[in-house]
């Protein structure tokens, strides 16, 4: 008889009450990839690898002893214990008392909540700090230093790093503000309040543009932001970086890595470029004059 050899990733440890033994079986790559995704979620929460092991599978199960535990995700007695009181104590779970003790899962709902009323509580608090620490930043002695400006260069990754400096790129704004966005980076700065910006910025007679491909997507995005106090225009040359350019002296330009996004294998990550390089600057506002013209 042929032996099949399966990766140890592929394969999940499973308790049989029935027969009262462990067992393997093999994965199933559908519900295990929105089990994988929710574990990125629970990291981006806050939680261990192990925390998260923890959770999932006691909220996918009744109600364990810590030695179950420990022997279903091969963690030290020890290590169990400890990471159950870490998750008691972020309200994900609860203990049962009974001899022996048991402990449950909060349900999953409730704890995505915890989860994020704790960021937000992180963030509340950071908020309140905020003006003691520019209050103590400004109370240091001043360094006596010539004013002179430097010419810039700052690499941002991730969708959020590029729309936060993206937004505060606006907000220095005074007079001039001119946007090149692809169809692909067009719908990131429709949802993350850019464009509100935008309007904003016209109301205060800060001369805005906005050019973007003439495509579906982006014709269905415009027609969208009903957009009626500035300038935009649509432009047929394709395969562009989106880029940002106020006051023609700063300059933030988009950078998209590992594009698979076409042949269906995944999505592009992004990454930003801001600089204030003069050279730079020009080269980006004079290719945007000519496709504003044209």
């Amino acid at each position: 008889m042929e032996t099949v050899v399966v990766d140890r990733e592929n394969v999940v440890k499973l308790y049989d009450e029935s027969t009262g033994a462990w067992k393997f079986v093999r994965k199933d790559r559908g519900p295990l990839r929105s089990i994988e995704l929710i574990e990125k979620t629970f990291q981006k929460l806050g939680l261990s690898k192990n925390e998260i092991r923890v959770y999932v599978l006691l909220a996918r199960s009744r109600e364990r002893r810590a030695s179950e535990i420990s022997e279903a995700l091969s963690l030290h007695r020890t290590e169990t214990y400890r990471i159950l009181r870490d998750l008691e104590k972020k309200g994900l779970v609860s203990s049962v008392f009974e001899k022996p003790l048991k402990f449950i899962a909060t349900p999953f709902e409730l704890a995505v909540d915890a989860l994020i009323g704790a960021k937000k509580l992180k963030l509340q608090r950071l908020e309140r700090e905020k003006q003691n620490l520019v209050d103590l930043w400004l109370a240091l002695p001043k360094l006596e230093m010539r004013a002179r400006r430097k010419e810039v260069f700052q690499i941002l990754e991730g969708e959020e790093q590029f729309t936060l400096k993206a937004n505060a790129v606006l907000d220095n704004a005074e007079r001039e503000i001119c946007v090149y966005a692809s169809e692909e980076d067009l719908a990131l700065l429709y949802h993350s309040g850019f464009i509100d910006r935008l309007e904003n910025l016209a109301k205060k007679k800060v001369d805005v543009r906005l050019l973007t491909e003439n495509s579906r997507k982006s014709r269905f995005f415009i027609e969208k932001m009903d957009l009626k106090l500035f300038k935009y225009a649509r432009s047929d040359v394709r395969d562009l970086p989106t880029f940002v350019i106020t006051d023609q002296e700063h300059l933030l330009l988009t950078i998209r890595k590992n594009d698979d996004s076409r042949s269906g294998r995944g999505k592009s990550k992004i990454a930003a470029l801001f600089t204030n390089y003069e050279a730079f600057v020009n080269a980006l506002d004079k290719l945007f004059s000519e496709l504003w013209k044209n």
